[in-house]
C-alpha cells in the first residue's frame, strides 16, 4: 500500500468518535480537576480513569483502528495533553512510533489523536507533514522543553523552517496517523484550554522494547493476546 496503512498522506480524519457534547463534558471535568495544579501531561490515563477507558474502546474509533491493523488491538500508551490559555507549551516535530523506550512496527500500529475541545491554530492544533512517513523513522534527540511537566520532548531532526499543515479538529473528532508521520503542536494563545488525547494502538507483535523487555499492553479487542501470553510463559 502506497505510503503505509494510511495511504500517501499518512493520516486520515476521524469524524465523530463521540458527540461534541460528550467530548466537551469530559474536557470540562478534566479542566476542573487539573486547573489548580495546571497539569500539562497525564500519562496513561486509560489505566485508571473511567473516562479514558471508555474512550479507547469507543466503537467508531476502535472499528476504524481494527480496519487498519486487524481485530486484535491493544493500547500501548495514552497521553493526555492540556494546553492552558496563553501557555507557551509547544511540542516539537516528532514521530509517535519511536523513542528511547519503544519501537513500533508501522504495519501493525496506528496513532490516534482525539480532540476533547475544539482545536485550531489559535489554541495549538496539530500540524502534520503529509507523506513524511515515507521517509521512515528519523534520527531524534531531546529538544528544549517549553512544557515544564513534559520535560525535554524527543524531537525529530527536521529543517527549522518546516511549517507543515495545520489540522483544525472539532471536539469529538480526531485524526488517525501513521506512527512515522511527522507532527507537532504550537502554543495555545487563546482564552480557553485545549485538551487532546493521544493513543498508540498496536496489533500482536508490533511492539519492540528497546531494552529487550516484554511490552506492557492493555488489550481492548480480539483473542490473540492470551496466546501471546501463553507463549511467553510457556503455559
Amino acid at each position: 500500500m502506497s505510503g503505509g496503512l494510511l495511504g500517501a498522506a499518512g493520516y486520515r480524519s476521524l469524524p465523530s468518535w463521540c458527540t461534541p457534547a460528550y467530548a466537551r463534558a469530559r474536557a470540562a471535568e478534566l479542566v476542573a480537576a487539573h486547573q489548580a495544579a495546571r497539569t500539562e501531561v497525564v500519562r496513561n490515563p486509560h489505566r485508571n480513569a473511567e473516562w479514558a477507558q471508555a474512550v479507547v474502546r469507543a466503537p467508531r474509533l476502535l472499528g476504524a483502528v481494527q480496519d487498519l491493523i486487524g481485530r486484535d488491538v491493544a493500547v500501548e500508551n495514552t497521553l493526555l495533553v492540556l494546553k492552558w490559555p496563553y501557555q507557551n507549551c509547544e511540542v516539537p516535530w516528532h514521530q509517535d512510533g519511536i523513542n528511547d523506550r519503544v519501537l513500533l512496527d508501522p504495519q501493525g500500529s496506528v496513532a490516534a489523536w482525539l480532540a476533547l475541545t475544539d482545536a485550531g491554530r489559535a489554541n495549538g492544533c496539530l500540524h502534520v507533514i503529509p507523506g513524511s512517513q515515507r521517509g521512515g523513522y528519523l534520527p531524534y534527540g531531546p529538544e528544549p522543553g517549553t512544557c515544564v511537566q513534559r520535560g525535554r520532548p524527543m524531537g525529530a531532526r527536521v529543517a527549522k523552517d518546516t511549517w507543515g499543515v495545520p489540522m483544525a479538529v472539532a471536539a469529538g473528532s480526531g485524526l488517525l496517523m501513521d506512527v512515522r508521520l511527522l507532527h507537532r503542536s504550537l502554543a495555545n494563545v487563546s482564552e480557553k484550554a485545549r485538551l487532546g488525547l493521544n493513543i498508540r494502538y498496536v496489533a500482536p507483535g508490533a511492539v519492540t522494547m528497546r531494552d529487550g523487555s516484554s511490552p506492557s499492553l492493555d488489550p481492548v479487542s480480539g483473542t490473540g493476546w492470551q496466546s501471546m501470553k501463553e507463549r511467553r510463559t510457556g503455559s
